[in-house]
């Protein structure tokens, strides 16, 4: 019986210690890829032999429910020297690698080798030289791809063109030349193709501005030409006998005459461009909740078990909030998991309330900022809060962003706007923040579009309440609020990082409170 039960013991033990030395085998060509480059503004000390790359502590690494590494994310460290791409195919499951802003140069390394790779981003290193045609067809699953701001030059490789998974690509604030490579119809998903910013010529491919659902961007290619972009192509024949004719050089009268045609057609396009503005403003100042209620409608049957996660202050810890704590006293999972399924309170000073509430609220769209659309609704308490849907921030982790919210939802400043809540979903984020009557600065003093197209004096009377004292005061507000962030996040590069006017909110008495902070 001894001898039966010895070896099942033994084989149960291999079964729970097989992950942990499949972690640390990881370990090694991430310590080897370390290894090949020089870092100049911070360390990547975390990353040690004999420890384990899932276990939470390895910075800039992501990992699938913490079994295997399928992210690499350096960013801002001053990277340099040369990357050896053989040291990262041991990692059977790299799904990302993420290394912008940062020092590196030479050519661009074989990243091909990473067939499993979906997301390549070098966006703001040196890299140089010409990439070959087919450097990306051994990247099938490819959707994202950023080599902007580096110095590339030589023909696009027109691999990029017939990847069939790819979404995104951003070459823009290179020195590319030549022509555009059509995109293959093989290609169903592009939707992002920035070309911006280098020396591209000729006609723009008739394949990229026939996808509907495409956003292509070609400014600052002067010789490129097509009817996208309404520069029309220049002609150019050659004769059996060899020769080029050019087209015919325009009499002084035809080009007068060709001059006011161009301008009548300035004019109606600038009447019918005026008319549709006009129609969108009173479409998108008639619409209510529908965007809001929606949150994508096949999502809404997840609400109706939604708890509200309302940080406490424990009487043991000193003011440290406990995070699995509850408003109703019940006991909540205090666990940050990839779902987070609740509505996550981090500043109860104005009441609690839960995800279901924000959907059966009273609702009007604000308009979209630089983060993202922005929500007014009203709660059943009386309560007025502003909903932000961000969806430029999914580089967060679950546990990251959560760490970061609940530091933002600490911060008391009269003039800095706490958030209340969140929600965090892989592809969007809320936050929700008390509802600022007066609007922003930028709206008092300039009035919006609205009331400019229609000549409304909405602006007037908001500039008329901002004497001269109230000026000093928003001033004044502002300086104290933001001596208070670059206290707070001294440790951040950017403490604000997008201060403006439309930032700066205003409550009932004029006094300024600064958001979308700490973002960056």
């Amino acid at each position: 019986m001894a001898a039966v039960l010895i070896p099942s013991f033994i084989l149960l033990m291999c079964f729970w210690i097989s992950p942990s030395l499949q972690h640390i085998s990881e370990a090694e060509p991430l310590v080897s890829f370390k290894n090949s480059v020089k870092i100049t503004k911070g360390d990547l000390n975390s990353w040690k032999i004999g420890t384990d790359p899932c276990g939470g502590k390895w910075f800039g690494i992501y990992c699938h429910k913490g079994q295997t590494v399928t992210g690499i994310h350096v960013t801002q460290l001053g990277l340099s020297g040369t990357i050896i791409v053989d040291d990262l195919k041991a990692l059977p499951n790299l799904k990302t690698v993420r290394l912008d802003n940062n020092l590196l140069s030479g050519h661009l390394p074989n990243f091909s080798k990473l067939r499993g790779l979906k997301s390549l981003m070098l966006s703001n290193n040196s890299f140089s030289g010409e990439i070959p045609d087919g450097f990306f067809k051994d990247l099938p699953r490819l959707k994202r791809l950023f080599l902007d701001h580096n110095k590339f030059v030589g023909n696009i490789p027109s691999s990029i063109m017939q990847l069939p998974d790819l979404e995104e690509v951003h070459l823009q604030g290179n020195k590319f030349t030549g022509k555009i490579p059509p995109l293959s119809d093989v290609n169903k998903n592009m939707k992002i193709l920035d070309l911006s910013g280098n020396l591209l010529e000729g006609e723009v491919p008739e394949s990229i501005p026939n996808r509907k659902n495409l956003t292509a961007n070609f400014e600052g290619n002067e010789d490129l030409c097509g009817k996208s972009i309404n520069i029309e192509c220049e002609s150019v024949e050659v004769t059996p006998s060899g020769q080029i004719t050019l087209p015919p050089t325009t009499r002084p009268e035809s080009t007068h005459a060709s001059g006011i045609v161009y301008a009548i057609m300035l004019a109606l396009t600038f009447l019918c461009t005026f008319f549709i503005v006009v129609g969108a403003i009173k479409r998108r100042n008639k619409k209510k909740n529908a965007e809001f209620r929606m949150l994508d409608k096949e999502r809404l049957s997840d609400l109706d078990a939604l708890q509200v996660k309302v940080p406490e202050v424990s009487k043991n810890r000193g003011g440290n909030m406990d995070v699995g704590s509850t408003k109703k006293g019940g006991v909540g999972g205090g666990e940050v998991g990839g779902g987070m399924s609740e509505l996550v309170m981090v500043n109860n000073e104005k009441g609690s309330f839960g995800l279901p509430h924000l959907m059966k609220a009273a609702a009007e769209v604000l308009g979209n900022g630089s983060l993202g659309s922005a929500y007014m609704a009203v709660m059943a308490n009386g309560l007025s809060v502003v909903v932000k849907r961000i969806r430029d921030m999914n580089k967060f982790a679950p546990e990251a962003f959560d760490v970061e919210m609940r530091r933002l939802g600490k911060l008391r400043h009269p003039n800095v706007l706490t958030p209340l809540a969140y929600h965090y979903r892989r592809e969007e984020k809320l936050v929700v923040s008390e509802y600022m009557p007066n609007s922003s600065l930028l709206y008092v003093l300039h009035g919006n579009l609205h009331a400019i197209l229609f000549f409304r004096s909405d602006s007037g009377e908001y500039r008329s309440e901002l004497t001269w004292a109230t000026r000093l005061m928003i001033i004044k507000g502002v300086a104290q609020g933001m001596q208070y962030l670059h206290q707070e996040f001294a440790s951040y590069d950017l403490p604000h990082g997008n201060l403006k006017s439309s930032n700066v909110l205003l409550n009932e008495n004029y006094k300024p409170v600064i958001s979308d902070y700490a973002y960056n």
